[in-house]
């Protein structure tokens, strides 16, 4: 209808009705946040980080502030794929809202198994595989930081997996593009850009980490420049989508990212410090095309101006 807006996109195979999602371990299993949130006002929801064993995660304190951002180092603390499926995911069916299950594993093998149990499951959208745990088969060497590594994963998560797979890549690499292209000849569908940038933080007054770790994940407002530029290189590195992820917390973020060239984005850190961030963001987006007579969201996508100033 005229003076509204179409705030639907096309993330590979899935529609979305809209570009905001919530991110991997910002948003629990997206059950919790059912009592604050309209989760099908969502774009869709990522849940928290799925292994095959249940997890305890990272001793405490597990988050600190830093200056225009947030460290964390919760040590993917979950259920468990079977417990998740068998008492989180009957309450998600409920939802419109497209569902992504977040794997990690410590083995290529840990995340097939992973992703087997999934399979069996029906309320899935799609699979996120989170490349930033350390191979513990090759001596700890974190698989996001090998195209190699990148790419025995998604191969082998590809034989298994009939849904999407979303490939989740870290930041802290010398030319993403050279990680992109493994993982879209390996068999990925869509790319999340990107995960947190290892940090530290300490208190010289005690001598010791700020986390219950001696380091942890950097995010919140201070990453956002440097994942929008790894976005935009990733965008033009291969011919897969890009879902954008890095500080985003307000309307604009969203826009800036569409204009880099991702499909949609994810919210993450600010979810920890107002847990209707993904809607107010997203009413704030829609305000935010009206005022700038943008009426179908996906116009803006890929469309920055190269003409510098």
């Amino acid at each position: 209808m005229p003076g509204e807006v179409d705030l639907s996109v096309s993330v590979g195979a899935l529609r979305l009705s809209n570009p905001v999602l919530a991110a991997s371990g910002t948003f629990g299993y997206g059950i919790e946040f059912a009592h604050l949130v309209d989760l099908d006002r969502l774009g869709g929801i990522v849940v928290k980080g799925l292994s095959i064993q249940p997890m305890n995660g990272a001793p405490p304190p597990r988050m600190c502030e830093t200056p225009s951002g947030v460290m964390n180092a919760v040590g993917l603390q979950n259920v468990g794929v079977r417990a998740f499926v068998a008492e989180k995911l009957p309450a998600l069916r409920a939802y419109r809202t497209a569902i992504v299950a977040n794997v990690f594993g410590y083995t290529v093998n840990e995340y097939v198994e992973v992703i087997r149990v999934l399979e069996d499951a029906d309320g899935l959208a799609a699979y996120e595989l989170n490349v930033s745990c350390p191979n513990t088969a090759r001596g700890g060497i974190h698989y996001g930081s090998d195209p190699q590594m990148i790419a025995e994963v998604v191969s082998a998560a590809r034989k298994v997996a009939r849904r999407p797979l979303w490939v989740k890549l870290a930041p802290n690499v010398t030319d993403i593009g050279i990680l992109a292209r493994a993982a879209e000849e390996a068999g990925a569908d869509v790319l999340t850009v990107a995960n947190t940038y290892p940090a530290m933080s300490v208190d010289f007054r005690t001598r010791q980490s700020r986390l219950g770790s001696l380091t942890g994940g950097l995010s919140g407002p201070a990453i956002k420049p440097i994942t929008l530029r790894l976005v935009y290189e990733a965008c033009h590195a291969v011919k897969l989508p890009v879902v954008g992820l890095g500080g985003i917390e307000r309307p604009e973020d969203v826009l800036e990212y569409l204009i880099v060239g991702a499909s949609a984005v994810q919210v993450g850190t600010s979810n920890f410090v107002e847990p209707t961030a993904c809607v107010r963001i997203l009413e704030g987006v829609e305000r935010l095309c009206l005022s700038e007579k943008v009426f179908s969201i996906s116009g803006l996508k890929d469309s920055i101006n190269h003409k510098y100033r």
